[in-house]
This record gives C-alpha cells, sequence and structure tokens, in this order.
C-alpha cells in the first residue's frame, strides 16, 4: 500500500502542478505533509532546504527523498517515477495539443487565468514557511535572514544556492550563540 501512496501522492502533486518545479511544491507539501503524514511541516522545510541547494527539479528530488524515507530505495524508485514518467507523458500530449490551438481564446484564456491561483498557492507556501521559521528562529532572525536574502538575490544577484549554503553556514556558526 506504501508504495500506491507515494506513486498517487506525486503523481497528483505534478499532475496538478502546473507552471513546473515551484508550483509543485505546496502540492507535494499538501500530500506529504497534511495528508499522508510522513512528514511534518518543519521536516518539510528543512528537506526543502536542502533540496534547493542541490541540483536538478525540485519536485524529483521531493518524491525521491520522501520515497526513501517512507519506504527504502524501492520507495525512491517509485515515488520519482510517480513524479517524472506521467508529467513527461502528459506535457508530450498536452503541448502537442496547445500547440495546435495556440491561437484558440479558450486556450489562452486557460493558460493566463491558472496563473493567479499559482501565485495564491506560493503565498500561502510562503506564509506556512515563514510562520515555522518565525517558531523555530524567532521573528527577527527570520526577517533579517529573508531582508538580507531578498537583496542578495534581487539587487545584487547572487544565486539561491549561494544564499542557501549561507544561511546554513549562519545557522551553524551564528546562530547557535545567539539562541542560548
Amino acid at each position: 500500500m506504501i508504495y500506491w501512496d507515494l506513486f498517487w501522492a506525486f503523481f497528483v502533486a505534478n499532475i496538478l502542478g502546473y507552471g513546473g518545479g515551484p508550483a509543485t511544491i505546496p502540492l507535494a507539501q499538501q500530500q506529504v505533509v497534511d495528508h499522508y503524514g510522513w512528514m511534518t511541516n518543519t521536516e518539510f522545510v528543512d528537506m526543502l532546504a536542502v533540496a534547493n541547494a542541490l541540483p536538478g527539479p525540485i519536485a524529483t528530488k521531493i518524491a525521491a527523498f520522501a520515497g526513501y524515507q517512507e519506504a527504502g530505495w524501492l520507495g525512491l524508485i517509485v515515488a520519482t517515477i510517480g513524479t517524472v514518467a506521467p508529467s513527461a507523458i502528459a506535457i508530450i500530449v498536452l503541448l502537442k495539443i496547445l500547440n495546435h490551438f495556440k491561437q484558440s481564446p479558450i486556450v489562452k484564456g486557460m493558460t493566463m487565468l491558472v496563473q493567479p491561483v499559482i501565485a495564491v498557492m506560493m503565498i500561502q507556501l510562503t506564509w506556512q514557511f515563514s510562520s515555522v521559521s518565525f517558531d523555530s528562529i524567532g521573528m527577527w532572525q527570520s526577517v533579517f535572514i529573508g531582508v538580507i536574502s531578498l537583496v542578495a538575490i534581487v539587487w545584487w544577484k547572487i544565486h539561491p544556492a549561494i544564499m542557501i549554503v549561507a544561511a546554513f553556514v549562519y545557522g551553524g556558526v551564528v546562530l547557535p550563540y545567539m539562541m542560548a
């Protein structure tokens, strides 16, 4: 049963995650944390931070980690297949259809109007992750790290992975002494 659950959880998250990897994160979080309870929200945030620091698609890394945690190597394979295979097949079929009807006002409307839904999902996920951060390291530390990260990524054009590594270092070297 766990293998079916792993496959189905990531199949659903990735089939409905219109917009790519970032759009699948809230859906995967809902499946992994809320629906199946494989991780707490804090564990999911920690896993996501590490996954973002590594190369490759985020959805695949989330599935691989959750699958391995729940059912070992076979769970990793099943969850990854649930993530990759259906999406690959769907993208081929859907892009052929969308490309054929790309001038249709219906298709244009469908693709444009789903964007606000994705934005709301990302805002909700940000709010949940902020709450976890506020609870674990406090509001001021969270705001400080968030503002520094925003400035570094947006204005200084520093790669997000570098900021994640910098936050790891800060959290391991500085934060323990400030929290003590």
